[in-house]
């Protein structure tokens, strides 16, 4: 097997890995991630027990135990590019042999949830809603460096939503793991979600600057293909599926509604809406 090189796999001076600072034994199967570091909390009070606790950077990890049940629920923090640290470091460890470097044999599959706050986009989409992710679209040029397939709807909606909107680029389009959103999403609604590489301009929003796409919010809520549409927007739910896609995890993406960018309405109470999808998700997982 080849060995993979100092520089590719960085560990720490304890043999953790680099940036999430954690050893193979500290991670449970089943995995939730949060953006928020304070959510990491909010999540393990309900564990049973705790086992574990870990602060590196961003990364907030408690691992616990919740009916009979291990579960670790960590912190990205925001965006795309804290997502692939995230997926290859917590790949790294129960695929690679920390110590000898080399790939196990086998593939270990870890099922891996997202749960965060998202927008919607269809006026019909009520405030406080749950819905899970089918199709995730990204706005970021992360899969320009890695070979992402796609299928021939994924491309269908890449090609048209690029000549839609006016956008410079090719986005990426992918489903998450359609077992894992049947058992977490059962009693949600089902939407197409698109994930934005910034908070303001890449999701229509005009503070002091105003976006290169002025109209790009109205494009994308006018945007068809074939049955699909668009229904939400946040930050990381496409670089979950394209990593839990590449490198054979199950993936699921849970958003809480806490904004609905159509009637320009907010949420008076965010964090009930969250708690309650933290609820249902342990449910469910």
């Amino acid at each position: 097997m080849q060995q993979i090189s100092n520089t590719d796999l960085i560990l720490g001076s304890d043999g953790s890995v680099y940036h999430l600072g954690l050893h193979p034994e500290q991670v449970a199967d089943k995995v939730i991630g949060v953006g928020d570091q304070a959510r990491v909390e909010e999540v393990s009070r309900h564990f049973d027990s705790i086992e574990f606790k870990n602060n590196n950077r961003e990364f907030v990890t408690h691992t616990g135990m919740l009916g009979g049940k291990r579960l670790t629920v960590m912190s990205t923090g925001i965006g795309p590019d804290n997502v692939e640290i995230f997926f290859t470091e917590l790949d790294a460890l129960v695929n690679i042999n920390l110590k000898t470097r080399e790939p196990l044999p086998g593939r270990k599959s870890l099922t891996v949830v997202r749960l965060g706050t998202s927008g919607a986009m269809r006026e019909e989409i009520a405030l406080g809603t749950h819905l899970v992710t089918d199709y995730a679209v990204g706005l970021d040029n992360l899969m320009h460096f890695y070979d992402l397939p796609m299928e021939s709807l994924e491309s269908e909606i890449s090609f048209g939503l690029q000549k839609h909107t006016g956008l410079p680029f090719q986005p990426y389009v992918v489903r998450g793991s359609i077992d894992l959103r049947e058992q977490m999403g059962s009693n949600m609604i089902v939407g197409n979600t698109l994930t934005c590489p910034g908070f303001y301009a890449p999701q229509g929003r005009h503070v002091r600057l105003v976006g290169r796409l002025p109209d790009f919010l109205k494009d994308l809520n006018s945007f068809r293909a074939g049955g699909f549409v668009l229904s939400n927007l946040e930050m990381e739910t496409a670089a979950y599926f394209a990593f839990g896609k590449l490198l054979g995890h199950r993936t699921a993406s849970v958003n809480a509604i806490i904004a609905n960018r159509v009637t320009q309405q907010f949420a008076t109470n965010p964090k009930g809406v969250v708690d309650a999808l933290i609820e249902e998700v342990l449910a469910k997982i």
